[in-house]
């Protein structure tokens, strides 16, 4: 080996360094790029895959039917669904379907939002939401029951489980073919 290849030139030795220091010069005096988020928080996209939400009837119904496809789609295996039947009388059903979930549970240790259940729900039952903040300290915490997931009562809405009132059947229900309750008027007071 040579004395040639083995020593530094002047370029390698000194002028190398002083570029490297360039750099942290030159970023030392910008303004700083702080993101303010627990205080700040930014809109997400509108398109954006958070946590998930189960979708009502306008008359309160829940849209799954416990058909479990959400559960098959998920390549995760973060969610549980089990379905049970609706009441045969009619008067006490939670789904206009004949079956209805009764078990829903989304682990979000497991979840990758990746959105293939809101593809497989053959109902549109389920959705997601913008919600992105889902960390927690305890485990147990991040599984998500059905009543984590479900939409909240709207004004006109009646808490399941209660007789289908949009439609004769369920048909009417998936056609769309039934007028939305009115909202129910606050009473008024006689003078």
């Amino acid at each position: 080996m040579s004395d040639e290849q083995s020593t530094p030139s002047f370029k390698e030795q000194f002028l190398d360094p002083v570029a490297g220091f360039g750099v942290t010069f030159r970023t030392m005096f910008r303004k700083v790029v702080t993101e303010q988020y627990p205080f700040q928080k930014e809109p997400t996209a509108p398109r954006f895959h958070g946590r998930h939400q189960l979708n009502r009837w306008p008359d309160g119904l829940e849209k799954c039917v416990g058909c479990e496809l959400c559960a098959w789609a998920c390549p995760a295996d973060a969610i549980y669904v089990e379905g049970a039947p609706n009441d045969e009388d009619g008067d006490g059903r939670f789904s206009p379907g004949e079956r209805y979930g009764r078990v829903y549970q989304i682990n979000y240790l497991r979840c990758i939002l990746c959105g293939l259940c809101i593809e497989a729900c053959p109902t549109r039952a389920l959705t997601m939401t913008n919600e992105y903040e889902l960390a927690d300290d305890n485990r147990a915490d991040l599984i998500y029951e059905k009543s984590d997931l479900l939409a909240p009562l709207l004004p006109g809405m009646e808490a399941p489980p209660h007789a289908m009132t949009l439609g004769d059947d369920e048909g009417d229900y998936y056609r769309g073919a039934y007028a939305a309750p009115a909202p129910s008027a606050p009473a008024k007071e006689e003078k």
